[in-house]
């Protein structure tokens, strides 16, 4: 007897809901559809080469195998990841809680205020700790960060600079290595040098913008930077500070001797180490730079009755709208990780915060006194986690390695000799003991330490110790006991729609159903703790599931090799286009530099071109919406000898598969340049087509979208990239495994590692038929909805055929013209039914963008298109006079609670039409909590900490 198919729990439609949708098209069958939706000329003949689909019992007993595989040794390796104790309650109410994990980047923040609130709390935490007013709301690791700091500081240089052409940034040699390694790829193709060496013998002149420096250095020493940072200040040279969030809670914060920019990783606030990520990266600086800050900023404004509301700020720097002129590239941050991070500095408080972390550095106090007694030398006159260990004559690091290896501990090895010891929370003074044990024994001494506590210690000179307070709001005060903490996390999950209440039907971002039986194993303790430097003889579970993963998703593309480095989707568009770089670099064609951008590709593509050293040329669309191929044409042969490649996304923004795709990828090969595709649309393509066949050289891949991982609230994200053959020695490499520095664009050799279990899941227990079933059952749902709201709204774009593909754009700018009702109104009336608002604006303004997903039923599908047509009857009410235009349910949406429950209504329609538009709402009602927010007053009077709301 045949197991039960996980497809047939993750795709929403079974068959006879699909003989009603295909009657509803006008179609025989799903397969006719399919052929009048995808050119015959791109689809595959055979089916995918995959593996049988597991169920999900069986898919959760390989896991549990493939995670003990992995084995958990204690870590003192350090260099930005650390073990850390995860709060239960977290992980119980957040990670594991599809409330956090399901939810969209909070751009509709009327109906995200708990998850607002929450990265507001990071955002005070971080400019807390690191003494600077400004943080943003994460960034994707510590290492791209920094470069993002870079960017940022040359961003900034004074007229003087660029006239004079001040194109150096001073990096100091004790940097983290991965640290550099990005800084060095990403600051290559923008024409600025890196200078590395040490901060104290440096000659900063006019050729220099800025430097970075690391507190405490990747060896673990504490430095004092004020004199340096006062020397580069008058050298007009502005510096940014790698830091330690939790050495801040003992050291004198970086803003207060007077850095810049002060940025590095949160993992140690309760985040797994997860071989390298998902972690937040965080980023903080000065009020005056908040104009070119990468990244999210939460901030604070007032609804349309006074009441302080959270929201995005400064909106207007989105990639998506400033393209090209973005200040970054970055769309995906790590919100889900960041929010973590911020409920940890909640549970534990200030005092909670400085217990840890005098336990941590009293511990490595104990343990640098103990090996100075046995002979060790402790080179760290000044530390707070990390001692640097040179080893006695007669000692050498084979020796300290074999010990440690058999105690199960993995140490730092310096190429240089000596050995790397960082402290975590989780030391004890039983592995104390075992620690200090690896070094007796190497010489030769087999005393026991008895070490019953670990006594508090500080080495710590005064002129380091923090004298500034820190979490001093009530936010971090009140909920110590995990029953407060649970209700408050409650509180605010209250507050956000996610696809645990309702269908997310955003265009482009494929919000899917992320199943529990793919999340459960980044439960497991084999896939958590594991450090992504730690040996490969105990990481065998992560390199057979890498391995494999990697062997599906190259059927799947139809490419030759993977690099999972990249750790969301722009980081991969950029990972792609240095791809192609170093590639065209290597023939002698270095000198190519025009990068194609049809106006229908993905809003992320012109900045990550930007970032990646290339000048943008856009094509054209024509009036249905397809590339026009004359001005493609016409523009391929002008840059004829300059051009490097073309940017496409396939299917197209427009939701649209262009049958002359082909002959695309022809005409910028034809005239000397490489096909990116971009995968955002991938989920429209899977087991029917792909990009290797279809002639592109590269795509990158999100696996939050198309291959089941969460968004989280804006992230985490896992963006590889698929490569040809001949663009396969140019994928990045990592200094840490291969020792190359080549295009590394990540903290980690694997980027976000602990979560490709989640698209492993998928791909194994869908097995090629799911997941192709999937990708039809996607562009049956959008024909659909299609067929729906034609004869209302109005569908954008079609293809050739009359079909969409995946999704569909909302016809609104009509209905403006003879209402005054806008794409946004709708938008925001959609929260009073339940419903988060499609992709508004984007790609064409004033309009909404839909894609429904595969997973969603045809319940939810139809009380969807009930809800739309209930909203167009709302419209025709206004366009006939029945409700004013100054006063309409669209108009004044959404409707918060407490204006539906005041004892004043000045309204001219009853609160029931406000509150109860349709039966269903009454069954299952989302309450909102604020009314419709003035983000111009919030971007005016921008307040992104805590401390500053009074």
């Amino acid at each position: 007897m045949e197991t039960e198919k996980f497809q047939y729990r993750h795709i929403g439609i079974n068959a006879e809901d699909q003989k009603l949708m295909l009657a509803k098209i006008g179609v025989k069958s799903i397969d006719e559809l399919i052929d009048q939706t995808i050119p015959q000329n791109i689809r595959l003949q055979g089916k995918l080469n995959l593996p049988e689909a597991l169920s999900e019992h069986e898919y959760a007993e390989e896991m549990a195998l493939m995670a003990s595989k992995n084995r958990i040794s204690a870590s003192y390796i350090g260099m930005g990841w650390y073990d850390t104790v995860a709060p239960a309650p977290i992980i119980r109410n957040v990670f594991e809680n599809p409330v956090w994990y399901t939810s969209y980047t909070p751009y509709q923040a009327e109906i995200s205020q708990g998850r607002l609130e929450a990265l507001m709390n990071f955002q005070t935490m971080v400019s807390d700790l690191t003494g600077l007013p400004l943080s943003n709301s994460s960034l994707l690791d510590e290492s791209t960060a920094g470069a993002e700091a870079v960017t940022m500081m040359y961003a900034l240089r004074s007229r003087d600079q660029i006239k004079n052409g001040a194109n150096k940034v001073f990096v100091d040699q004790y940097i983290f290595p991965q640290t550099l390694a990005v800084i060095e790829t990403r600051m290559k193709p923008q024409g600025i040098e890196v200078v590395i060496g040490s901060y104290r013998e440096i000659a900063l002149d006019n050729s220099y913008f800025a430097a970075v420096i690391q507190y405490p250095n990747s060896n673990g020493s504490v430095e004092d930077y004020a004199a340096f940072t006062e020397k580069a200040h008058s050298a007009d040279c502005k510096v940014a500070v790698a830091t330690d969030l939790m050495a801040l809670a003992l050291l004198t914060p970086p803003g207060d001797w007077g850095a810049d920019i002060a940025f590095g990783s949160s993992q140690r606030f309760g985040i797994p180490m997860f071989y390298g990520g998902p972690s937040a990266g965080f980023f903080a600086t000065k009020e005056e730079y908040k104009r070119n800050i990468p990244g999210r900023i939460i901030g604070v404004s007032k609804d349309a009755y006074g009441k302080a509301a959270y929201r995005m700020a400064l909106q207007t720097r989105e990639q998506h709208i400033k393209r090209e002129k973005a200040t970054s590239n970055i769309c995906t941050a790590q919100a889900l990780l960041a929010t973590m991070a911020g409920f940890y500095a909640v549970y534990h408080g200030p005092k909670g915060l400085e217990n840890i972390a005098k336990r941590i550095h009293s511990a490595t106090a104990l343990i640098s006194d103990e090996l100075k007694e046995l002979g060790y030398i402790c080179e760290n006159e000044q530390y707070f986690d990390t001692l640097k260990v040179a080893l006695p004559d007669g000692i050498t690091q084979d020796m300290i390695h074999d010990m440690a290896e058999m105690r199960d501990i993995n140490l730092r090895y310096f190429t240089t000799g000596e050995i790397g010891i960082s402290i975590d929370e989780t030391i004890t003074e039983y592995k104390a003991h075992e620690l200090l044990a690896v070094f007796a024994m190497a010489k030769g001494r087999m005393e026991v330490f008895m070490i019953d506590d670990l006594p508090e210690k500080c080495i710590i000179k005064e002129q380091f110790i923090r004298k500034s307070s820190y979490l001093q709001h009530e936010v971090y005060n009140l909920y110590h006991t995990e029953t407060e903490l649970m209700r408050y996390i409650k509180r605010l999950d209250r507050k956000d729609i996610s696809l645990a209440h309702s269908m997310i039907s955003l265009g482009s971002c494929t919000m899917k159903l992320n199943a529990a039986s793919e999340l459960l194993p980044l439960s497991l303790g084999g896939f958590q703790n594991i450090h992504p430097f730690a040996p490969e003889s105990q990481t065998q579970g992560y390199t057979e599931l890498i391995g494999e993963l990697k062997e599906y998703l190259k059927e799947i593309t139809g490419f030759a090799d993977v690099s999972f480095q990249p750790n969301s989707g722009a980081a991969g568009e950029y990972a792609g286009l240095m791809t192609i770089r170093t590639y065209l670099e290597s023939i002698g064609e270095g000198h190519r530099s025009i990068i194609l951008i049809p106006a229908s590709a993905h809003g992320t593509n012109p900045a990550s071109a930007i970032q990646a050293g290339y000048e943008t040329v856009t094509i054209a669309c024509d009036e249905l919406g397809n590339v026009n191929m004359e001005d493609l044409v016409s523009k391929a042969e002008l840059h004829k000898s300059d051009l490097a490649g073309c940017m496409i996304t396939y299917p197209s923004t427009h939701g649209i598969f262009e049958k002359e795709i082909k002959e695309m990828c022809k005409v910028v090969h034809d005239n000397g340049g490489q096909v990116y595709m971009d995968g955002a649309n991938m989920n429209a393509q899977v087991g029917l087509t792909n990009p290797g066949f279809i002639g592109a050289d590269v795509c990158h891949l999100n696996l939050h979208k198309t291959f089941a991982i969460p968004h989280g609230g804006g992230g985490p994200g896992e963006g590889p990239i698929c490569v040809a053959e001949h663009l396969v020695p140019f994928l990045p490499h990592h200094p840490q495994t291969d020792g190359s520095t080549l295009n590394t664009v990540a903290s980690a050799p694997y980027g976000s590692a602990g979560i490709l279990p989640i698209t492993y899941g998928y791909i194994r227990m869908m097995g090629a038929d799911g997941l192709t079933n999937a990708t039809k059952t996607a562009i049956l749902n959008a024909n659909y909805l299609a067929e729906a709201l034609k004869d209302t709204y109005g569908i954008v774009y079609r293809g050739t055929t009359g079909r969409v593909g995946h999704e569909l754009i909302l016809e609104c700018r009509n209905v403006k013209e003879t209402s005054g009702i806008t794409e946004s109104d709708i938008a925001k009336r959609l929260m009073d039914y339940g419903y988060h608002a499609p992709t508004l604006s984007f790609p064409v303004h004033g309009t909404l963008m839909i894609e429904p997903t595969e997973s969603e039923s045809l319940a939810e599908l139809n009380r969807f298109i009930e809800t739309m047509n209930q909203i167009w009857e709302e419209i025709k009410e206004v366009e006939n006079g029945v409700y004013s235009k100054e006063d309409n349910v669209l108009i004044n949406a959404p409707h918060p609670e407490y204006e539906i429950c005041a004892d004043e209504w000045k309204h001219a329609y009853p609160r029931s039409k406000a509150a109860y538009p349709l039966d269903f709402v009454k069954n299952n009602k989302f309450w909102i909590n604020v009314a419709r927010i003035d983000n111009a007053y919030g971007d005016r009077n921008l307040i992104s900490c805590l401390c500053d709301m009074g």
